[in-house]
């Protein structure tokens, strides 16, 4: 149990790294509060919450593996290097993919519920 105790200090160590450090995890984030702020005013179903839920961590961990690849790439090359850039596009590209993945879900959870409220007025 220490053990297991110990390294989810590492994986909340690495969190706390990531939104200290990365302007887009903090926008991801507040995005995700926003996110679970509506979803709760809307009364999402259990299937709905599991999606949301899903969306939110995916975009979260992706921009984590980022952030690892990111410094992992500045630690082997400290210079520029076509393979380095490579690497790092491709993990942007990851977050990139999962932030519009749940950008989509986002419009099909709450756009018509959005768009209910708009027309009422």
């Amino acid at each position: 149990m220490q053990r297991f105790i110990r390294n989810a200090g590492y994986a909340v160590a690495g969190i706390v790294h990531a939104v200290k450090t990365q302007r887009h995890m903090k926008f991801h984030l507040v995005a995700a509060a926003v996110a679970v702020t509506t979803g709760a005013a809307c009364q999402l179903s259990r299937v709905e919450w599991i999606m949301l839920i899903l969306v939110i961590a995916m975009v979260i961990a992706a921009e984590l593996l980022n952030t690892a690849v990111e410094a992992v790439v500045d630690l082997a090359s400290p210079e520029r290097h076509p393979l380095a850039k490579a690497a790092k596009d491709t993990a942007a590209a990851a977050v990139l993919v999962t932030a519009v993945a749940a950008a989509v879900v986002g419009l099909l959870l709450f756009g018509p519920r959005i768009w209910s409220v708009i027309q009422r007025w």
